[in-house]
């Protein structure tokens, strides 16, 4: 795709104060003259590092490692490529760029390649400027139109990203040197704004190609003929290492025009996993904080399994859906037990995620997950045991040291416990009755003094899973898919 604008998205309106007139636009001085896209973005980016904001909004992990790569790569006016496996936010980043741009930037109107108006590239604006002098009307064009991106893909051809002859403009009587006979493609018609290459390995070599005189001689040549248009581009690209240096896909003299090489990675530790999700998820219910840290384990523990690819790497995004399907799944619960016969005239259970309902993450997000050859068949049960090795971490991390004898007490005495998809918090609650040391555990797993009955809930089955795994509670799954905690393991 070219500029990346919703189809009804409404762009800003340019203040009324800026400058219509070319005239007015010299009187302006300082604040309007042409800079290059890079000085642009190098002068922005020293600006918000002497105030001391934020210089990219909604980059999580990458504070220490990869952002300063990034910045001194922008402070060089080196082009730059983005190498790190799926889902470790490359194509997020690279976005975040068009906020170092000017909000506003003059344009001569109509130019397809946004030319500034103290500066025409092509024959027929240079004649326009002289023809109009000062008089020249002014157009403005927000940051947001100047961000272009190409997906690569082994059918993208010269014509998509540089541009081809127009049959229809050679039949008018133009020559084929003329500038006028061409039709743009994306990236001249990002023209003073940032080009991005989405998995540039994907580009066919031929097209390759093509791209190298846009990086080094910054001009650009459509079948044979060399246009003299010295473009003014920040183009910046993603890919993945397996395909970058293994496979040997991008050609040797384009990867030595990009000035710099910066190495992207998955959150490092699990605080940055959990903030990455709190961030990015959008979820339909409560999940509580226990169980966004199991699914942040889990995430963890699929992408060191040596039974993974890791070649493929496991996306940011695995950890994101698999929060949203648990709340999906604590919202299907509540909507189910809102029918039942035994809802009448009980007060409507809340949405709230329990760790049971993160077991149908286990099928639902397998095929987000490149496994080992030799794994073929054991998806789900791999899975399951890497899910249920985070709900033991995360269990040891939240209740050490607690004394949780009376969970344990409670099932020796002949209680069994059941619970499940659609087992009710009153019902379970109901259960349980009174247990000691319950009031310590909620407190320890972050649901506070007064837990609402569907989060206490969320902490009991957390509780009693937990004993189970660590062998201190048996555990039976019953042919209707409900379990019962109870008994010795």
């Amino acid at each position: 795709m070219g500029r990346v604008t919703a189809p009804n998205q409404v762009l800003p309106v340019p203040p009324a104060d800026l400058p219509g007139t070319l005239g007015e636009l010299r009187a302006a001085g300082h604040r309007h003259r042409h800079r290059t896209v890079k000085q642009e973005l190098r002068d922005n980016l020293l600006a918000r590092m002497r105030s001391g904001s934020d210089r990219f909004p909604g980059i999580v992990g990458y504070d220490d490692t990869v952002l300063p790569e990034v910045e001194r790569a922008l402070l060089a006016g080196h082009d730059m490529v983005l190498l790190g496996e799926r889902g470790q936010g490359k194509t997020r980043l690279i976005r975040s760029l068009v906020a170092l741009l000017d909000e506003w930037t003059p344009v001569i109107p109509g130019s397809v390649l946004n030319e500034h108006p103290m500066h025409p590239l092509t024959p027929a604006s240079r004649a326009l400027v002289a023809e109009a002098g000062d008089d020249l009307a002014v157009g403005w064009l927000h940051r947001s139109m100047r961000y272009g991106e190409k997906l690569a893909t082994p059918d993208t051809s010269v014509g998509d990203l540089i541009g081809d002859v127009d049959p229809i403009r050679l039949a008018q009587g133009r020559t084929l040197g003329d500038p006028e006979t061409i039709h743009f493609g994306l990236v001249p018609r990002t023209n003073r704004g940032i080009f991005a290459v989405n998995e540039l390995p994907d580009l066919a070599e031929r097209i390759q190609v093509a791209l190298l005189n846009v990086l080094e001689e910054r001009d650009i040549q459509v079948r044979g003929y060399q246009l003299r248009l010295p473009l003014d581009l920040f183009l910046v690209a993603s890919a993945n290492p397996e395909d970058y240096t293994n496979r040997g896909r991008i050609i040797t003299p384009l990867k030595d025009r990009f000035g710099a090489e910066v190495r992207t990675h998955y959150p490092v530790d699990l605080e940055l996993e959990l903030a990455l999700i709190r961030q990015e998820a959008e979820l339909v219910a409560e999940v509580p904080e226990h169980v966004l840290e199991v699914l942040a384990r889990f995430a963890r523990a699929v992408r060191e399994s040596p039974s993974v690819d890791p070649r493929s790497g496991v996306s940011a995004r695995f950890a994101i859906a698999a929060a949203e399907t648990v709340a999906a799944a604590a919202l299907r619960r509540s909507g189910l037990l809102a029918a039942g016969p035994a809802a009448q005239g009980v007060r409507p259970e809340a949405p709230v995620a329990r760790v049971g309902d993160a077991v149908s993450v286990t099928s639902t997000l397998r095929g987000k997950v490149e496994f080992e050859s030799g794994e073929e068949g054991r998806e789900i049960e791999i899975l399951a045991h890497l899910l249920r090795t985070a709900t033991a971490e995360t269990f040891r991390a939240r209740l050490a040291g607690l004394d949780l004898s009376g969970f344990t007490g409670l099932v020796a005495e002949g209680t069994a416990i059941e619970t499940g998809e659609l087992v009710s918090s009153a019902e379970l609650l109901r259960q349980v009755g009174t247990v000691p040391g319950l009031a310590k555990a909620l407190d320890r797993l972050g649901l506070g003094d007064a837990p609402t009955p569907e989060e206490a809930a969320a902490g009991i089955e957390f509780v009693l899973e937990g004993l189970h795994l660590t062998r201190r509670l048996g555990k039976d799954v019953t042919e209707s898919g409900r379990t019962v905690y109870g008994g010795r393991g």
